[in-house]
């Protein structure tokens, strides 16, 4: 059974074995968590992820990639791009359930006992917080794995920090 911890904070401070980066599909550094770990974990990370770029293109909205972490307290940070939220409730529902379905399934691919998520798309994509925190919870809640022990899901602010309070009650 996996352990779900949450924590209010700047991830780029949280131990774990892998960080997930809601990154956007350039993989270049952006704003918010996105750019936060680029900054905290150095040249290194954008590096690869340039190298990435240069190998497949961009990444798709849904799906990751990996990195190693830098300078930052993890061992590999997951670039994950989120949806925009656009209305069309069904379809970025889908996409940002992959964004952890897949994030999930790469760190158990590298063997990762733990990994930290931040609020995918609920920045400046504007996802609804409430409903991406449902969607967040059932599918760590769902990922079944012998592989991966410990999930934290890294709140940035109050307002997402309550509503995964309730969500994990």
């Amino acid at each position: 059974m996996l352990k779900i911890e949450l924590v209010k904070g700047d991830i780029t401070k949280i131990k774990a074995d892998v960080m997930v980066n809601a990154a956007n599909s350039s993989l270049l550094g952006g704003g918010g968590v996105d750019g936060a770990i680029h900054r905290a974990g150095g040249k290194q990370i954008l590096d690869e992820c340039i190298e990435i770029r240069n190998r497949q293109g961009k990444c798709k909205t849904g799906e990751a990639v990996v990195t190693t972490a830098g300078n930052l307290p993890a061992k590999y940070v997951i670039h994950t791009v989120g949806p925009v939220w656009n209305g069309n409730e069904e379809k970025c529902s889908e996409l940002l359930a992959n964004c952890y379905k897949n994030s999930l399934k790469l760190a158990e691919s590298l063997d990762l006992k733990t990994i930290a998520f931040p609020n995918i798309s609920t920045g400046i994509y504007r996802f609804p917080k409430e409903l991406a925190g449902n969607i967040a919870v059932d599918e760590v809640k769902n990922f079944k794995s012998d592989i991966i022990e410990k999930v934290i899901f890294v709140c940035f602010d109050d307002e997402n920090e309550e509503i995964y309070k309730k969500l994990l009650q």
